[in-house]
């Protein structure tokens, strides 16, 4: 059975358990507060910009059904409240339910298409967004996300005014090549949404040039020494193309993390602390499905005794959080659809949303394998974070087992290697005049070298020298 008021479709149905019980997003009204409409329309504009939800009125916070006296008067005000205060207007459904002879209703708010969704009112227009179990206003990067959701538009397809002939794409040209055994062809760049017609750059094609002009295109690296943050024995800031991002990431864990083996009668086996493919499918994840309209933003990639870390700006996509449901239920929407697409075509990854569990299906699959060591995935509405850990096996090795060819060296740490041979007696602060660094970042290279064994500190302080221990590093 249905009523019609105001346009609006009034359902009447009983099943108003199994409704609350599957609702992702609900609020309990007590009642409907006609004289504080924002207390209750806030809640409605958050819905339609997001997931879409329900409120019931009737119910105390407590979830404990009340009641209402007129059901009737409630559905008319609230269809005049969302007509005179939101713009534009949201698509609702209000589903009376009388249970156990108590009258509740549910405003059922759709997701919108037509994005941000506003409350007009008190000489205020405020779009609102629901975080958790609150409905909060929007942030400046908030509204840019609804614009171009409303605009059917992503920020990677928004054109700019970079010109193609002031750009070169020797990068994904060579990379396309290598994955995929297929020559380049200049007209990849329409076809895969890199350049406009007219022959400018989408934000997308701006990310895969060789000197990406979009400064927020950044990864910070470090190997913290322990478990926490702390000292630091290895940092490093890269900016630019994603591609090089890609590479100097996973050149980066290469680098700062142990390779032990075990001698076997005709060979040695190794045990890698990660899972090469894990960490890639995690760094493609997320340079892909960052949210590239946080200016401040970057990617941050740590790396622990224990484990290694991924965070980026943007949490998921629809609003949810990772961590409140299956991941072999993620599906497969993407914030930046033209970089997935890219990705996909050079090979990085899979259309159809695996990453997540192809992530724990690598790591599974090391030696020395826990389920405590299982992958961990968060996510908040500004963030999202990939937690590896260390497989246990290859975290006993020890710094001592294996040979000296597994160190491995930043340019960096070869420079100061080299200036080292020259001059044993010369300063960190001469160091860092040299190669034109901090000398804290001097410091925590010495110090990386003295842990690994490779370096070491002869005499005192004021008149020693630096001995280099081990020389075939690589």
């Amino acid at each position: 059975m249905f009523l019609l008021i105001d346009n609006i479709v009034v359902i009447i149905t009983m099943d108003l358990n199994t409704l609350i019980t599957e609702c992702t997003a609900c609020d309990f009204k007590l009642m409907l507060e006609e004289k504080k409409p924002k207390s209750w329309l806030k809640s409605v504009s958050a819905f339609a910009n997001g997931l879409g939800g329900s409120l019931f009125f009737g119910i105390d916070n407590d979830g404990i059904v009340r009641g209402l006296d007129d059901v009737q008067h409630v559905c008319e005000t609230i269809s005049s409240k969302i007509r005179d205060y939101m713009d534009p207007l949201p698509e609702v459904e209000m589903i009376p339910h009388n249970i156990d002879g108590l009258h509740v209703l549910q405003l059922k708010v759709i997701a919108g298409h037509y994005t941000p969704y506003y409350y007009v009112g008190d000489g205020l227009r405020i779009a609102f967004v629901r975080v958790g179990d609150e409905s909060l206003p929007v942030t400046a990067e908030q509204m840019v996300r609804l614009v171009l959701k409303g605009s059917n538009k992503t920020y990677d397809s928004l054109h700019t005014n970079y010109k193609i002939e002031d750009y070169a794409f020797t990068i994904i040209a060579n990379a396309f090549k290598d994955r995929t055994k297929q020559e380049w062809d200049k007209k990849y760049l329409l076809s895969f949404g890199l350049v406009t017609s007219t022959g400018y750059l989408t934000n997308a094609g701006a990310l895969f040039a060789d000197d990406c002009p979009l400064w927020q295109s950044r990864l910070y690296c470090t190997r913290w020494d322990g478990k926490e943050k702390g000292d630091a024995i290895n940092d490093a800031e890269f900016t630019g193309n994603i591609l090089m991002l890609l590479r100097e990431a996973m050149n980066f864990v290469k680098s700062n993390t142990k390779k032990g083996w075990e001698k076997l009668p005709d060979r040695r086996k190794n045990k890698p602390e990660y899972a090469e493919r894990a960490v890639l499918e995690a760094m493609v994840n997320h340079f892909i499905h960052r949210d590239y309209t946080v200016m401040g933003g970057e990617v941050h990639l740590d790396i622990f005794d224990d484990r290694l870390t991924v965070t980026s700006p943007g949490g998921m996509y629809n609003g949810m959080l990772i961590q409140d449901i299956d991941i072999a239920d993620v599906s497969s929407e993407r914030r930046n659809p033209i970089l997935a697409n890219v990705m996909a075509q050079l090979d990085y990854m899979e259309k159809r949303g695996s990453g997540l569990t192809r992530i724990c299906n690598e790591t599974k699959a090391l030696d020395g394998y826990r389920d405590e060591l299982k992958p961990i995935f968060k996510s908040t509405p500004t963030q999202f974070q990939t937690i590896i850990f260390a497989s246990s096996d290859s975290s006993n090795v020890g710094d001592n087992v294996g040979d000296v060819s597994e160190t491995k060296l930043s340019e960096r740490q070869r420079k100061i290697l080299n200036i080292i041979k020259e001059s044993p007696t010369i300063t960190g602060k001469q160091m860092s005049e040299t190669l034109s660094v901090s000398q804290r970042t001097i410091e925590r290279d010495l110090s990386a070298l003295q842990k690994s064994g490779i370096l070491k500190r002869e005499g005192k302080d004021n008149d020693g020298f630096w001995a280099i221990v081990k020389n075939n590093v690589n």
